[in-house]
């Protein structure tokens, strides 16, 4: 066992100061083939979400578009595009390097992320680093960007149910049509080329187009086995990498999903007794039991009568479901931040005080015209066909069962959202698995949270044995899903620490404290919308 260590020394160094020199020691700026141009509205709307008076991605974020080839076996056929985005450093002289990030997902839109982390990122990094962000392939601004079905996720859904047959019957008939219209929307073919693997050869492109003579690679969630599987690629290309929010090599993707069940309803378990702590705020219950039974209950009612609220100044209409109950407080068990926890608590309030307006603001979904479903298609493209999922509807059944039955919150609604992989009309590969890759790069760094319930602590170990000579930050006590650039400084000193010198705590892994449970308001207000957490959907 590994002993509580601290990252004091790194924590404590002059980063700031590190800047100029990193800067003046850096590369001769690259001789990017791309374009660059100013970027669409919504991408320059998600990076300004983030601006600061101190950091201006939003201004200084711009785009281009790189030609790639639809087969990589196929180098001069079909050609799609990806929309690539850079944002420049701060710092006077050549940029140390170009660090390529990406969100998770997948099927994570992740344009905007390069302007975002450049935000996020301390003013040492600011000054030192490009960032690039990248649409992957089939996603956002990327040509083709497809779509199934706009109404697949318009509510109201049916209830996720139990497992029992009449919710077995509508949504196996349900997912199997919308894998069938995912292969009529593809009309150049993508299904059949949208795997991790392929994508790592796109982000291999992105390197090549900028000029970069190594990747330097920051990737969240998903964008873990992104950089795993570019790593055992490309070793060779690989200059500094950080993983945040870790997949393991194991599991891809049928076994990982059934874990995330488990974490998960430990986890909105967790958020149920901070519920109850508090309850001289919310008044849902003294205990985490008489919260969790007042949460399973109004699952129950919603599941029979959902809850529609007309908006008196738009006319629109949203609806509270089972589903979308699920759906959003799913997020309080994803990351252990005010932006997560607060909402929903204060939803859950709303509708105890017969709030009506303020519980359809916090859950309530869309209704009417479309939805946009190209994450989820993404989400789906990737996963189906990586890997191998079961046909037999039996497995499905007797594996969501047995864990059904000590972990109800998500089992049934994560297992909805795989099961076009049973039907997918592409053919899946077998998954790079860097257990069993010889050659990887030994300075990888990594950092998770030990009850991460999207990417679960123990597959992140087995990563990191995976990765010979990668150190690994853990938050011992965490509950976030990706803990860089959330609040804890001392994770933060060490991912700077890491691209500004190549520091590493000299420790194989290393344990830092979390910054605890959020204290909620003095007045709860919540005007929110609903999350996107599904499965492993999930973005930084």
């Amino acid at each position: 066992m590994k002993r509580l260590v601290t990252v004091a020394a790194v924590a404590g160094l002059g980063l700031a100061g590190l800047a100029t020199a990193a800067a003046a020691q850096g590369a001769a700026k690259p001789a990017s083939a791309l374009a660059w141009h100013a970027c669409a509205a919504d991408i320059v709307k998600q990076v300004s979400a983030t601006d600061t008076a101190q950091a201006q991605g939003s201004k200084r974020i711009k785009c281009a578009e790189l030609s790639v080839p639809l087969d990589y076996a196929k180098p001069n056929g079909t050609k799609i595009t990806l929309e690539v985005t850079f944002t420049p450093h701060t710092g006077s002289g050549a940029a140390m390097g170009q660090m390529v990030v990406n969100p998770g997902g997948p099927g994570g839109s992740g344009a905007y992320f390069g302007g975002r982390v450049f935000n996020q990122s301390s003013k040492a990094m600011q000054d030192a680093y490009d960032f690039v962000g990248f649409d992957p392939r089939g996603i956002g601004h990327s040509v083709p960007a497809i779509q199934c079905d706009l109404s697949y996720q318009l509510e109201p859904r049916p209830d996720y149910g139990t497992g029992d047959p009449a919710s077995v019957k509508v949504w196996l008939a349900k997912t199997k049509k919308y894998a069938e219209d995912c292969g009529k929307a593809d009309k150049v073919g993508l299904l059949d080329h949208d795997k991790t693997i392929d994508s790592a050869r796109d982000v291999e492109s992105i390197r090549r187009a900028l000029g970069s003579p190594k990747l330097d690679y920051h990737g969240a969630s998903y964008g873990t086995y992104l950089g795993q599987v570019y790593a055992a690629l490309f070793p060779d290309k690989v200059g500094r990498m950080s993983l945040d929010g870790n997949i393991g090599p194991s599991g891809v993707w049928y076994d990982a999903n059934l874990q995330q069940d488990i974490w998960f309803d430990r986890n909105i378990d967790y958020y149920f007794g901070w519920l109850a702590k508090w309850d001289s705020k919310y008044h849902l219950g003294t205990t985490q039991q008489q919260v969790r039974s007042f949460f399973y209950d109004l699952r129950g009612k919603l599941a029979k009568n959902p809850v529609s609220y007309t908006d008196p100044e738009t006319g629109d209409v949203s609806m509270v479901t089972s589903d979308s109950l699920t759906d959003t407080i799913q997020g309080a068990a994803y990351r252990r931040l005010p932006s997560f926890w607060f909402p929903s608590a204060d939803g859950l309030a709303a509708y105890k005080q017969g709030d009506m307006a303020g519980f359809a603001g916090a859950f309530g979904g869309q209704t009417t015209g479309e939805s946009d479903d190209n994450g989820y298609f993404g989400y789906s493209a990737v996963q189906c066909t990586d890997a191998q999922w079961p046909t037999s509807w039996k497995k499905w059944q007797r594996d969501n069962d047995k864990i059904q039955k000590k972990h109800p919150f998500l089992t049934w609604g994560n297992a909805w959202y795989n099961t076009p992989c049973i039907d997918w009309p592409a053919k899946a590969g077998t998954p790079v698995d860097v257990r069993h890759v010889k050659k990887l790069p030994s300075n990888i760094m990594m950092f998770n949270a030990a009850n991460d319930a999207a990417t679960p602590y123990p597959g992140a170990l087995e990563l990191h044995r995976a990765l010979k000579g990668s150190r690994m930050l853990v938050e011992s006590d965490g509950r976030t899903h990706c803990i860089v650039h959330r609040g804890n400084l001392a994770v933060d000193a060490v991912w700077d620490a890491y691209f500004l010198t190549g520091q590493r705590p000299s420790a194989g892994l290393t344990y830092v404290k979390s910054t605890g449970d959020p204290t909620p308001p003095a007045s709860a207000g919540l005007k929110g919308a609903s999350l996107k957490p599904l499965g492993l959907d999930i973005t930084k």
